[in-house]
């Protein structure tokens, strides 16, 4: 019998009655540059607001237009928002790949596509829906030049129809999307009706999917990645940003441009923040560096081609104690790599980077949410430890849609660690810059322009003593290196907590970043379909925290899952366990590009267990 709960529907040979389906996918496949970005999100945005859990993901090319690009949405009754491997319904824009998208179907498909591809001959197990897009674009939109991009918002319509999307909520999404051009969102509104009529007056309903309300989205919020980082950086203080474009970081530079200019202009008109977009790498994370000695909260956004480029000032940072913060959104390598595709690909590069001993505190977001709290620990966190703080975010995290609780005021006063003013330094006599006095390898340090004689130090990356005077004495270095490596042991027991679920299994799953999305549906899939229950561990920082090793020593076997590979996080984890319980970990690494699909996990740990 149909369910009464709302959702993602199959149809029925029975009137009325539509039993509930969990999960649907829909894959837009167009050409980049084509406009498809605003009709994907008015998609998107009218099934979020119908209270329907939703995601969306964009695999677009490197190139600025005429490549093939894939934009995928998701729909689930349970709330699951990683990518779905399978594709239930696709709608074919693009002549280049159409052939390919539908021959990768699994039967029972619905394919809505473009009349004169004539793809319904490909295939006779899949639904086909065939729209002549140019016939019905003209009397829509009479300006020529205009109608390749309003053309895409004649499939929203199509769709609107099959799916049972309701049409107020796609014009509300067109109202958001177009919030100050009335003219514009009329004119998209006319082509989503056109393609709502002509489905309405064409096309016998004959795949199983519809849309149908649901109340799982109240009070949520959708945002990507960047953005919540950029909210999380003002909220945190930062008052110096210096960048270089390079994707997929840029936007959260560009984001934090729109919101500084917004809520942290002073009374007097002036701004009190500073942004500069750098000549290239080197010189933006030197104005990091240069700012947090300086005594600002000071921060970039790169990517790991930037990163490498990064690596001498980020060595001068850890040795000389500055503080600042680094936002890594990784992306595929080595060298260009796939500019476009995620990866966690940088994890083992960044924890040393640059030459010599060094080691590098990570946070590791792996929601929209995160990327907002996270912001704020870094910059605590940098100040705290008086080093640079890097923030491992990843192009899906960064780049896509995703839904969110709204983000909470933070209500902690900032702290700015150990800093001396001139009343300390009245009442001490002095300090010495690079001396441990209370044990956790962190020094005290003053600011440039503390009125006391006693305040000033020089800063080096050479060799100095506690007093930080120059010394290339054995001694001299080799304490002061121990005081860095203890001062980092300091650092496991204030960096984000890693997440931790316990059923009492021998098998454990160790994961970190987005992946995490796909291992809470891949954990279910395993206990539904295997009856295998497993334990999990999120980590949300490195160094790693007393509970990572508690964990690794309560398991049988730990599957650790990243997307990289060469098993990078792995490779962490052996450098910080005792030897006993190396053996211990196996690895789960995909270097595809895409958003890990939970499927792909299940498969690879049922494989491995034998089953």
């Amino acid at each position: 019998m149909a369910t009464t709960d709302a959702g993602i529907h199959h149809a029925s040979t029975h009137v009325n009655l539509k039993p509930v389906v969990n999960d649907m996918s829909i894959q837009v496949a167009t050409v980049n540059g084509s406009g498809s970005q605003s009709s994907n999100t008015v998609l998107l945005r009218s099934i979020f607001q119908m209270g329907v859990p939703v995601s969306g993901k964009n695999l677009f090319p490197s190139n600025i237009a005429g490549l093939p690009t894939w934009y995928t949405i998701r729909a689930n009754k349970d709330g699951y928002i990683a990518r779905k491997k399978e594709i239930d319904f696709l709608v074919a824009m693009n002549a280049e790949t159409a052939k390919e998208d539908v021959l990768s179907l699994a039967s029972g498909a619905a394919v809505l596509y473009d009349e004169p591809l004539n793809l319904k001959a490909l295939r006779d197990d899949l639904t086909f829906y065939a729209v002549p897009y140019d016939k019905l674009v003209g009397p829509v939109c009479p300006e020529a030049k205009l109608r390749k991009l309003v053309k895409n918002m004649i499939y929203v319509g199509a769709l609107a129809r099959l799916l049972e999307i309701d049409m107020g909520e796609i014009e509300k999404a067109i109202r958001k999307q177009f919030a100050k051009k009335v003219k514009a969102a009329n004119l998209n509104l006319g082509a989503v009706q056109a393609g709502f009529d002509y489905a309405a007056s064409t096309f016998t309903k004959s795949d199983p999917y519809f849309i149908q309300r649901m109340d799982k989205t109240k009070g949520k919020i959708i945002i990507d990645g960047n953005a919540a980082a950029a909210l999380g950086c003002m909220f945190a203080g930062v008052t110096i940003v210096s960048w270089y474009p390079i994707t997929p970081s840029s936007s959260l530079p560009e984001n934090l441009i729109d919101y500084m200019k917004r809520f942290r202009i002073g009374a007097d008109g002036k701004a009190t923040f500073a942004i500069v977009q750098a000549e290239d790498e080197l010189a933006a994370v030197g104005m990091v560096v240069g700012a947090g000695w300086a005594g600002a909260r000071a921060m970039t956004a790169t990517s790991g081609p930037g990163l490498s480029l990064m690596t001498e000032f980020a060595g001068l940072a850890y040795y000389a104690e500055v503080p600042g913060v680094i936002w890594d959104i990784q992306r595929v390598g080595p060298s260009t790599g796939l500019p476009t595709r995620t990866a966690q690909g940088d994890i083992l590069s960044t924890a040393f980077l640059s030459h010599g001993d060094t080691k590098h505190i990570l946070l590791l977001p792996s929601s929209a949410e995160e990327c907002f709290t996270m912001a704020q620990d870094a910059f605590e966190l940098a100040e705290q430890f008086q080093t640079l703080i890097f923030v491992m975010s990843d192009l899906d995290l960064a780049m896509n849609n995703w839904m969110a609780d709204p983000f909470k005021y933070p209500e902690k006063p900032i702290r700015r660690g150990k800093i001396l003013d001139k009343e300390d330094l009245d009442r001490l006599g002095g300090f010495a810059r690079y001396k441990d006095v209370d044990g956790d390898g962190i020094p005290y340090r003053t600011l440039p322009g503390t009125d006391h004689p006693s305040a000033a130090y020089f800063t080096r990356g050479s060799g100095h003593n506690e007093r930080s005077q120059y010394s290339e004495r054995p001694d001299d270095f080799e304490n002061n290196m121990a005081r860095l490596d203890r001062k980092f042991e300091t650092a496991r027991q204030f960096v984000p907590r890693p997440e931790v679920v316990m059923n009492g299994s021998e098998i454990g799953i160790l994961g970190y970043g987005t992946s995490h999305w796909a291992l809470i549906e891949s954990r279910d899939q395993l206990r539904k379909e295997y009856k295998t229950e497993t334990d999990y561990l999120r980590l949300r920082a490195f160094p790693f925290t007393s509970e990572v090793h508690d964990f690794i020593r309560q398991h049988k076997r730990v599957y650790v899952v990243e997307q990289n590979r060469d098993a990078q996080m792995l490779s962490l984890l052996k450098l910080d366990l005792e030897p006993e319980l190396i053996t211990r970990l196996r690895s789960i690494a995909h270097i595809h590009g895409l958003p890990l699909d939970a499927r792909s996990v299940t498969d690879e740990i049922m494989t491995m267990e034998g089953k």
